[in-house]
């Protein structure tokens, strides 16, 4: 029987869809056991539209991994009927958000809201800024890889809770912390002593600042910046920023999109915070491997810094945290990270010891 070839590029469609939900309903599960700890024991409501298509494949990854959850199509109900969903269940019960943009429910800030009432949340929000293969690399992020992501993110934690300086070698420049580093906070799917369980997906992040911002100085190229869209800029030639007592007081190199991301920052706030370090750690994402939507990028296997006075975790008593507007995140071209006197990044990868292989 001869096939068309309309019907053949159906065919080819349906089958990489098909291999897509298998992938992702693989690292859901492993999310779900390891990371979440839910159990059938306690209930769960998925609520998701259908505004793209990596939205369509998480909703079916999610329904094959908690067959008996409530689902909810936030497309078809009123922002009440989904409130009222979420008034049926008690603390530890699960609640996941799929949203090809961002779920709006009036004032109901909707992850806040329900830690509050002490639910577990997995947040999928701007599927719809990833498309083509981005959805792939975005499938890929998902995947759990505990000892990793445990091991190696506890293990950074302690070099940087213990360090008293660090330098960021960009490729023939170098950006200085000169001074030891706030607590560094982590994204690596253990809840273990913390107040929530759950958050925005995927995982992937170890971020500090240095306790003294002015002491922060050199400088640093970038290949990626969030843009006034909130989206991932890639500019045709890597930007360098001028960085004086923790400020950004000059670039070379830049493109108009980031002149106006600055301008937008002094605006607000008449000078430019270089404020948070984070080391980001998933590997499905790097520079040859960029996805649209800014805050899943975030996890990048490399560093990020953030520009603007805005950092909700850790206070600063030179900045009113009333008056800080800007958070934008910066990719930085990283040859190396070093730690006081050790190495800990170079060749694109972690290079500190696993702890859980340490322990093993």
């Amino acid at each position: 029987m001869l096939i068309s070839p309309h019907c053949l590029r159906q065919m080819n469609s349906t089958t990489a869809q098909l291999s897509q939900v298998d992938l992702a309903t693989q690292h859901i599960r492993d999310i779900l056991s390891l990371a979440i700890k839910h159990t059938d024991a306690r209930r769960a409501i998925i609520v998701a539209d259908s505004g793209c298509a990596l939205a369509l494949t998480l909703a079916e990854a999610y329904r094959r991994c908690l067959p008996g959850a409530q689902f909810v199509d936030f497309d078809a109900v009123t922002p009440q009927a989904v409130l009222d969903a979420f008034a049926t269940l008690a603390a530890r019960d699960l609640v996941v958000l799929i949203q090809s943009t961002s779920f709006r429910l009036e004032a109901f800030r909707i992850r806040v809201e329900l830690f509050k009432r002490g639910l577990k949340v997995i947040e999928h929000p701007h599927l719809s800024r990833m498309t083509g293969v981005q959805t792939d690399y975005y499938v890929e992020s998902l995947a759990y890889d505990q000892n990793y992501y445990r091991g190696v993110g506890l293990a950074l934690k302690a070099r940087i809770d213990a360090a008293e300086f660090g330098v960021v070698n960009s490729g023939g420049e170098q950006l200085v912390f000169g001074s030891p580093f706030e607590s560094a906070k982590l994204n690596i799917g253990d809840y273990s002593g913390m107040p929530n369980v759950g958050g925005q997906f995927p995982l992937g992040e170890v971020f500090t600042e240095a306790k003294d911002l002015e002491a922060v100085r050199g400088r640093v190229r970038i290949f990626a910046f969030g843009d006034t869209t909130y989206s991932v800029n890639l500019p045709p030639d890597p930007i360098t920023l001028i960085v004086e007592k923790g400020r950004v007081v000059g670039t070379e190199n830049s493109t108009a999109e980031f002149d106006a991301v600055l301008a937008n920052i002094r605006a607000a706030e008449g000078e430019v915070w270089l404020r948070e370090l984070g080391f980001g750690m998933n590997r499905a994402f790097s520079v040859d491997r960029v996805v649209t939507d800014i805050g899943t990028y975030e996890r990048m296997c490399g560093i990020h810094l953030s520009l603007g006075a805005k950092h909700g975790v850790y206070s600063k008593p030179n900045i009113r945290r009333a008056e800080a507007r800007h958070h934008v995140d910066v990719f930085a071209v990283t040859e190396s990270v070093v730690l006081d006197d050790e190495l800990v990044f170079h060749s694109g990868a972690w290079q500190v010891k696993n702890l859980l292989e340490k322990a093993a």
